[in-house]
């Protein structure tokens, strides 16, 4: 029993001694064929493919006891059972990487023996997945393929042929069932279309006389509207010009007011600019009368400070001479009291 795990066209850096480095799309198909009889055993198969060469064929069949020396000569820390995984998701790793400018993960096949691209010569080669760093490239494994013999080729064209003849009877059942579809389609869509056209024709022929009736009926009505609009226009004239008339004599009667108005406000300005003159005058006079004033306040001002300074020494001299008075006096007063004294004087002694 065979089960594919994988199967997928990826980008593979392919090297060859007589040519140049090429990248080209290979398809990588990884299977596990299970075996009962007469000893249990799995082997892991795995196939390089080209769809657009079908003589290039590359196999690998790697048994659990070749898988324990390529465990040992690689340094693998995988089990025969976690391989296959391990070793699709490197294929996916890479095959994710592939649009990038520089991928981390890529993979290389490398010919080693005499074998042209899409030839069916022998030949063997390595295909390697390399992780890319600045420093240097890393092989993280690398696996010895065997191109098919005549015998293998057969059998893959075999089943590429089977794998078509499949798809082609596929797509000419698809096709059949699609135009069985469309020709029902077809005859119901013709059918339809009949039902509509007869439609379309007793519609058309019903909507004949329902616009011969229309265009009547829409004559006689527009007639009708014809004579309201004249009607209406008759009468809006009426009333327009009788409007018209009566703001005429409004216009007229308000211009007699506003000239009476006029006329009252002239003779208003009239005395009132006679008022105005007869207050300038008023003015002017009062203004002279205020001058001829200011000028007496000032002179009485320069009086009264005049006066106040002469009061101011007359007091002083005032001031003076009633000092010189009270002294006076009171000389007087010692004089008196000194003559009294004698005259006591005299009369004790006389």
């Amino acid at each position: 029993m065979t089960e594919t795990l994988y199967s997928e066209s990826l980008k593979i850096q392919y090297k060859c001694q007589d040519s140049e480095d090429k990248y080209v799309l290979i398809k990588v198909t990884v299977e596990l064929q299970t075996t009962t009889s007469p000893l249990h055993r799995k082997d892991l198969l795995v196939r390089l493919t080209d769809d657009k060469d079908p003589f290039f064929l590359f196999n690998l069949c790697l048994g659990e006891e070749d898988f324990q020396s390529l465990k040992t000569q690689q340094g693998l820390l995988v089990d025969f059972s976690a391989f296959p995984q391990r070793f699709i998701a490197l294929l996916q790793q890479s095959h994710n990487e592939e649009a990038k400018e520089s991928p981390k993960f890529l993979l290389q096949f490398v010919l080693e023996e005499e074998n042209s691209f899409g030839s069916g010569n022998g030949g063997s080669g390595i295909l390697k997945v390399i992780e890319t760093n600045p420093f240097k490239h890393l092989t993280h494994l690398s696996l010895n393929f065997h191109h098919g013999n005549d015998s293998d080729v057969k059998k893959y064209l075999a089943s590429c042929l089977k794998t078509s003849l499949g798809k082609q009877a596929w797509l000419e059942e698809r096709l059949n069932n699609t135009e069985r579809d469309l020709g029902q389609k077809l005859e119901s869509t013709r059918q339809q279309l009949s039902r509509k056209s007869e439609e379309l024709e007793r519609m058309s022929s019903d909507l004949g006389g329902r616009s011969e009736r229309m265009s009547t009926k829409h004559a006689h009505e527009l007639n009708v509207e014809r004579e309201k609009a004249l009607k209406l226009q008759e009468d809006l004239q009426k009333r327009y010009d009788r409007e018209r008339k009566d703001l005429d004599m409004n216009y007229q009667k308000t211009m007699r007011q506003k000239e009476s108005r006029l006329s009252e406000l002239e003779n208003m300005n009239k005395e009132l600019t006679d008022r105005r003159y007869r207050a300038e005058a008023t003015i002017r006079e009062q203004k002279a009368k205020l001058t001829s004033l200011d000028e007496e306040h000032r002179r009485c001002r320069s009086d009264l400070q005049q006066s106040r300074r002469e009061n101011s020494s007359l007091e002083a001299e005032r001031h003076s001479q009633e000092k010189v008075l009270q002294q006076m006096k009171t000389r007087v007063a010692v004089l008196e009291q000194e003559l009294l004294d004698k005259e006591q004087l005299v009369a004790r002694i006389s």
